[in-house]
């Protein structure tokens, strides 16, 4: 008798351990996480984010040709056909230490400026607001974009009084960089001229060199947070850290380094330079994947100034 019960007990014990391995082989889901440790997706199934691209100057002539005004909340129930298609642009949100550029897939439109200023007023997503650190935007929420237009090189923007409530003119301010960033990424875009409930505002910096103390050290302008990277991935943006030399790194699903290397801006140690690299890398599948830039510490060699968030890697080919 107690042979049999001792045999029924190790029967059952061999097969709880058999279900709990195959539980710990399924596949899992989910949000991407913390961007240095990202949700491993295996899946290769999967849809990848949309390409990192930002339209060319053929977008954006059709956008400067005159004002654009924004759209009512509720669409109304007939309208004019939108152009077939989409189109990538960018918002410019907040991630620890500065700027980070997100992008917006939406209906193909003459007036992508205007859509980009939409996006950034709508703030983060649930998946960017999922992240730790959570992205933010320092735009009030309750800013109403009232019209847009864009002419020898300067995006006159009209937005409602509500966007300058708490802020401090007399300083630097991260809502302003927002703005000024997510217009001019345009061709056709070089500054922008604020205007509340119509009436012109003097003394915002409207071109990106006057809100460069908004960006981190080292500000990564392309692949945007969550971005296609591409193979091999091209990473560009701003930097100011010492001897303009910096390290660029990036890590698989797993957490393994699959390409490194080291760039230099075109200015450093106090002033702001370009910077253009070109990284080609390795992985056997679709997945989710963590780009990191720093530099080394002049004191000790440690990292400082890293920034990191999540990209899509793919094989090569």
């Amino acid at each position: 008798m107690g042979t049999a019960r001792s045999s029924s007990t190790i029967l059952i014990l061999a097969l709880l351990a058999v279900v709990a391995l195959l539980a710990g082989c399924a596949p899992t889901s989910g949000a991407l996480g913390t961007p240095s440790t990202p949700t491993p997706t295996g899946n290769a199934s999967v849809v990848p984010p949309s390409g990192d691209a930002t339209p060319g100057p053929a977008a954006t002539a059709s956008a400067s040709a005159g004002p654009q005004s924004a759209a009512p909340s509720t669409p109304p129930t007939t309208s004019t056909p939108s152009p077939s298609g989409t189109t990538v642009v960018r918002a410019y949100f907040i991630l620890g230490s500065g700027l980070v550029p997100v992008l917006r897939e939406i209906p193909a439109t003459a007036g992508v400026a205007t859509a980009a200023m939409r996006a950034l007023i709508a703030g983060p997503d649930a998946a960017e607001l999922a992240g730790r650190p959570a992205m933010a935007s320092d735009v009030p929420a309750s800013t109403r974009l009232l019209g847009l237009s864009i002419a020898g090189g300067v995006a006159t923007v009209d937005l409602s009084g509500e966007f300058a409530t708490g802020l401090n003119a007399a300083q630097p301010d991260a809502r302003l960089a927002q703005v000024v960033f997510t217009l001019t990424q345009f061709s056709t875009v070089e500054r922008v001229s604020f205007q509340l409930d119509g009436q012109p505002v003097v003394g915002w910096p409207g071109a990106r060199a006057g809100n460069t103390a908004q960006l981190p050290a080292i500000f990564v302008d392309r692949p945007a947070w969550g971005a296609a990277a591409g193979n091999p991935v091209r990473v560009t943006g701003l930097a100011n850290v010492f001897e303009a030399t910096f390290r660029v790194q990036l890590e698989d699903a797993a957490g393994k380094v699959v390409a490194d290397g080291q760039v230099m801006a075109s200015c450093g140690t106090g002033c702001w330079g370009s910077f253009s690299t070109t990284l080609a890398y390795t992985v056997g599948k679709a997945q989710w994947g963590t780009l990191r830039v720093f530099d080394l510490s002049a004191k000790d060699g440690t990292p400082e100034n890293v920034s990191e968030y999540p990209v899509w890697l793919t094989p090569a080919g």
